[in-house]
Parts: C-alpha cells; structure tokens; sequence
C-alpha cells in the first residue's frame, strides 16, 4: 500500500517546507523508492493562474496544462518526476467541487458542511493521487503556516486520514524555525514548543520535527525539544541555512532523516545513491569561470517571479562549471535610460515572459540591444513575441507595429489572437497551456540544440505569431525555425547570422533539471561564456 507523509509548518511563513518535501522525496528516490508529492494550498483561487507575480511568484505549468504553485517546480527538479494537476489542490478547487457536486444533487438535499464534506474532499484529492500514479510514498505539503484559519480544514483532513488508512501508513513531519537570539547568545526552543502545541491541539502529534536554523544547533537543544514535544531524539533533524537548496537533500541525509521516515513508514531500509546529487553540488561549489546574464523582465523586484529561470540558467552554468552571476533589469528603466546604461558589460540577455503592457517597450529595446551589439540572447514567450516586434519596428519598417494585446487597433497586429478564441470571455480560456508538440527546421540553431526533430515543451499564452507577416519576417534574414507539427503556428525564430539569438513562444525553463540542462539554457551559457572568455561564439 502507499505511504503517506504529511509536511506542514509552523512559526513562519516561507521557512521551506517545499525544500524539505522535495529533497525527501529525492532521498526516497535515490533507494528506488517511487515518490509523488502533492501541494495543498490554503487560498481560495482555483489555481494561482490568474494572481499577480508579486503576489505569488511564479505560476508552474505541468505537462497537462495545470497552473500551479511554483514549489511543483522543486518537486520535478529535486525528484525528476513529472507532475500533473492532481498534484496541486486549492481550497478554491476543493470548495468548487463540493459546490458542483451540490447543485447536481450528489448530497441528496443534505446540508453541506466543512465536516463532513469538504474534509472528505480533500482526502479524495489524496488518495487520488496514489490511485492515479500508485507511487511507494506520496508526500503532502500542507501550504501556509499552523495556527492559520484557512489551513484548518486541511488539517483537520490529514488527521482524519491516519485513522482512514492506517497508523504505519502515514506520519507526521512538522518544519519550524529554532531561532538564534544575538543578545541571549542562544537558540531558542519556545516558538517550536508553542508551533507543536497548535499542531497537537487540532489532534496531530508530529512524528518528526525538521528545524530550520541559521548555524548547527547547540548541545542539549535536540533533547529538549524531545522531550518538550513527545518527538523522539533520533527524530529531531537539523535544517541549517545551506549555500544552495541543491545542497539540502545532502544535509538531511546526513542528519537521518530518510532513515527515520522509512523506519516511521516500516518500508525496507534501503542503501541511498547520490553520487551523481554530490557530483552536481561539488560542479556548484566549485566554478572554474565566471558568466553574467542580465535577465530584463517586468517583476524583477521579486526574484520568485522568475524562479524557473533562475534553476534553468543554474543548471547550464553547474554544466560549464561556471559561477552564474545574474544581473536584474527593470524593463522600464531600460524605457527611462536606455538600453546601454543597464546592458554594457553583460556576456548573456534574457528576456522571459509576463503578461500586460507595462514594461514592454523596455524590453523591445533590450532586444534591439542585444541584437545590434552581438549578444548572446534568448527570448521567451513573451520574449519572443517582443523580439518579433523588435524586428517589424527596426527592421520591416513597420514602425506601429505591436501585439493586439497591447494595441488592439493598431494596422500592424504582428501578435494576435487566433480566430477561434476572438469570442472567448473568461482570462483562463483563451490560454495555450501545457505540452505540445514542435518540429524543428533541419540546420536550424534550434534543431543543433536539440539534437532533436520533433521537441515537446510546455506552454502558457494567448497570442500568436500573425501568419500573414512570414514571408515577410523571412524576407528580412530571421528564420522560422519552429513550428507546430501542421505548421500553422510559429513556434521559434532565430536570426542566423547573430553570435546567438533565439526566441521560443513556449517556456523551455518548466522542463530543465539540475543533472540534465534544458538545451536552449545550456547554448545561451555556451555563447555568453565564449563571449566572456573572449572568444566569437560561432553561429550554426
């Protein structure tokens, strides 16, 4: 039978439970143990497709077209196991279903209630997670912190499931914060105690407590909180602040805590093999050259926003053991002092996607830059649909060129909405979303990359390349160097005689992994690298 283990949090938000779930889920993998691990997040959106990137960092797209929490992205990178919409559930989707199942008369004219009802949802939501992928251990990240009000459904939920299932089927991890107190010289242990004294209070005694600390903890500090929260001693695990959350799973199988899980869930101890996670964390630590990219965007005051581009580029640079060092441009700076000001210097330009005018013609001048300078430069999905701008404005003579997004009446509608999502209302309908299908262009840049004739990638817009501007776009030296297997949409562009520019509709960053770079990440680093190195990148 599947095993269930239950992450929730407490004394603060954003202590990293999403880490923790994730680098045990690599520590269970690296036994040959199947893992999926599943996100319940306490709000009341559906899904975080239509919040604000300030509000909740990136939106995580999955193969089959589910927005989701951006920690589903640590789940796939830390396990390499694809996730899918049963993988993340909101109090907004758990409240929907209930309500549709209401009003199709499923309750037999029953008062619907948190009890039984919505508590009974969310255990369907989990047990159709095993049913689905019938995994060894499913991990449950619990969103929010213990002692929130919009959590105690989800709590109340997970403590009926022991019952439900078993009591050597589930455990309990709680992760909370040991805080160091300067002026005391010491760490303290009450705001754990009070965090398990709420978790005990709603009926969940946890079965081990991960501390987050910023330095190891002190002597006696791992049996007090033993004995002050009923948690055995070999349970207590230290989570002290690491250089690189690619570190964490080595941390935490040197503290035993895959060792104590196992033994917890009465699985088979298994032998761990991270000798490739070493090898990666060791290529991290210790760069032989330096590469600055600058990536120009609309929310780069929050670095979230942008947290798969962030791993992507990591992952190429831990490839060429390069030390990243990322320069953040606020795009409408760039429309207040041009492009050279914040630009000069940099070895790599990325501009990646987002939604809304603001900022725009920032980036269309980043990419004017980067082209008539010779930089290295990827766009993506909105980044590509600004380089086709770029390019109708500068170089088509087309000067009122612009997206129909941004315009809708302009004469030039380089970008614009395919005919049959003209009519549709609600934000989510009109989107592409989820993997599809490329073909390549055989000598392309794209296709050396890949090595590849037919990719899939995973996608999330609205507008599309216009058709009618092709002949035009390829007249003027770009190439279409990508497109959906009928051809119809434009899926990559390139302009060949560039030490490297290409720019993709779809987001190559959702598919990239620590041990195995995505390609297009990994030949932008090759180039600005060769550029850093003062060496001419060489065009395909």
């Amino acid at each position: 039978m599947t095993k269930f283990v239950f992450v929730t949090g407490g004394v603060v938000s954003s202590i990293g439970k999403g880490i923790v779930a994730a680098s045990l889920g690599r520590l269970l993998k690296s036994r040959d143990y199947s893992v999926s691990i599943l996100k319940l997040d306490p709000y009341i959106n559906v899904d975080p497709g239509t919040m604000s990137p300030f509000q909740h960092g990136e939106v995580f797209v999955t193969d089959d077209g589910a927005e989701t929490d951006l920690d589903l992205g640590h789940y796939e990178r830390f396990t390499d196991t694809p996730m899918s919409r049963l993988n993340s559930v909101t109090t907004g989707s758990i409240y929907q279903a209930v309500l549709n199942k209401e009003r199709r008369g499923d309750y037999q004219g029953g008062t619907v209630q948190v009890i039984p009802h919505i508590t009974n949802e969310i255990q369907e939501r989990i047990l159709r997670v095993a049913k689905d992928t019938n995994p060894d251990v499913v991990i449950i990240e619990i969103g929010g912190t213990v002692g929130d009000i919009e959590s105690l459904p989800f709590l109340e939920a997970i403590r009926q499931f022991r019952t439900e299932v078993g009591r050597k089927n589930v455990i309990y991890m709680h992760v909370t914060l040991v805080p160091w107190i300067p002026s005391a010289g010491e760490m303290k242990t009450k705001p754990t105690q009070h965090s398990v004294k709420e978790l005990r209070s709603i009926g969940i005694q946890p079965d081990i407590l991960v501390c987050r600390c910023d330095r190891p903890l002190q002597p006696g500090i791992k049996e007090k909180m033993s004995q002050f929260c009923d948690v055995a001693v070999n349970c207590v695990i230290p989570a002290p602040d690491a250089k690189s959350i690619y570190e964490v799973p080595l941390i935490m199988e040197r503290e035993g805590l895959a060792q104590e899980v196992l033994g917890l869930l009465h699985l088979e101890q298994r032998h761990p093999n991270l000798t490739r996670w070493q090898e990666l964390v060791d290529r991290l630590y210790r760069p032989q050259h330096t590469v600055e990219i600058a990536i120009v965007g609309k929310y780069v005051r929050l670095s979230d926003a942008y947290l798969s581009v962030m791993e992507a580029l990591r992952h190429a640079a831990i490839g060429l053991e390069s030390d990243l060092r990322v320069r953040w441009i606020n795009s409408e700076e760039i429309e207040k002092d041009g492009a050279a000001k914040y630009l000069d210097g940099v070895a790599g330009i990325i501009v990646p996607g987002g939604f809304g005018i603001r900022g725009v013609d920032g980036k269309i001048l980043a990419i004017q830059y980067a082209r008539e300078v010779g930089i290295p430069f990827l766009g993506l999905c909105l980044g590509m649909q600004c380089s086709v701008i770029e390019w109708a404005r500068h170089l088509a003579n087309l000067p009122d060129a612009h997206s129909a997004e941004f315009d809708p009446e302009t004469l030039n509608p380089i970008i614009h909405l395919l005919p049959e999502q003209q009519d549709v209302v609600d934000l989510g309908g009109t989107m592409r979303l989820g993997l599809y299908a490329c073909r390549l262009q055989s000598g392309s840049l794209a296709a050396h990359l890949y090595g590849e004739e037919v990719i899939y990638e995973r996608h999330r817009h609205r507008y599309e390349f216009n058709n009618a501007y092709r002949s035009l776009f390829i007249e003027t030296g770009y190439s279409i160097s990508g497109t959906s297997p009928d051809g119809r949409l434009v899926e990559i562009i390139e302009l060949p005689n560039h030490p490297f520019f290409i720019a993709v509709q779809f987001h190559p960053e959702f598919r990239s992994r620590p041990s195995a770079p995505h390609p297009l990440f990994a030949g932008l680093l090759q180039a600005a690298l060769k550029k850093s190195l003062g060496q001419e990148p060489v065009a395909v």
